[in-house]
């Protein structure tokens, strides 16, 4: 008897399943190692913002990535054309995982938080004591005052030296003799 239904030969499939499994399985890549990186840190240095603000630079479409107009991440080689976004990618996850930092913060202890505390308080009351030696406004006046004196007593010396200077020019030019047939003895001499 004829049947035109398929028979399935539980045994020829499921040796075709075993065989292709044991080939994915060696294809698979290998599981790749958990790189440890090392936890968020504070920059060591000052973010240059203000070095190209208000400058005009010509820019080509040969113009190398570093010397086109916007801001320059050498790390993540990079051009963000504002500072706002400049700061949103330096301080984001794609460029401190570039700098090998994972975006988690070490936990600080109670003796460390306490000795920042201490810090700050210090930090705050040198703060205080030179803002009240800065402006104790009497001895400022009086500082200021001085020096205003200084200076008029040195203009005066000037104005002095200058006249007298002038007044000995012009009477070694005119000639007494001359000057007494000319009826005067001098400009302005005494």
């Amino acid at each position: 008897m004829t049947t035109y239904r398929k028979t399935w030969d539980k045994d020829v499939f499921e040796a075709r399943a075993l065989e292709r499994l044991r080939e994915e399985e060696e294809l698979a890549p290998l599981p790749e190692k958990k790189v440890k990186r090392e936890l968020l840190r504070p920059r060591d240095f000052k973010v240059d913002l203000d070095s190209k603000l208000g400058k005009t630079m010509v820019v080509t479409k040969d113009s190398p990535s570093s010397m086109q107009g916007g801001y320059y991440c050498k790390v993540c080689d990079c051009v963000v054309k504002d500072s706002i976004n400049y700061l949103d990618h330096i301080n984001g996850k794609k460029h401190q995982r570039n700098l090998g930092m994972s975006m988690k913060v070490e936990r600080s202890t109670l003796s460390q938080v306490r000795a920042r505390f201490d810090h700050n308080k210090r930090k705050k009351e040198e703060a205080l004591r030179n803002e009240a030696e800065e402006y104790d406004l009497d001895t400022k006046a009086q500082e200021r005052q001085e020096e205003e004196e200084k200076m008029r007593a040195i203009k005066r010396q000037k104005r002095k030296e200058k006249k007298k200077a002038l007044e000995e020019a012009a009477e070694s030019e005119l000639d007494p003799e001359i000057a007494a047939v000319m009826g005067f003895g001098g400009f302005g001499g005494k």
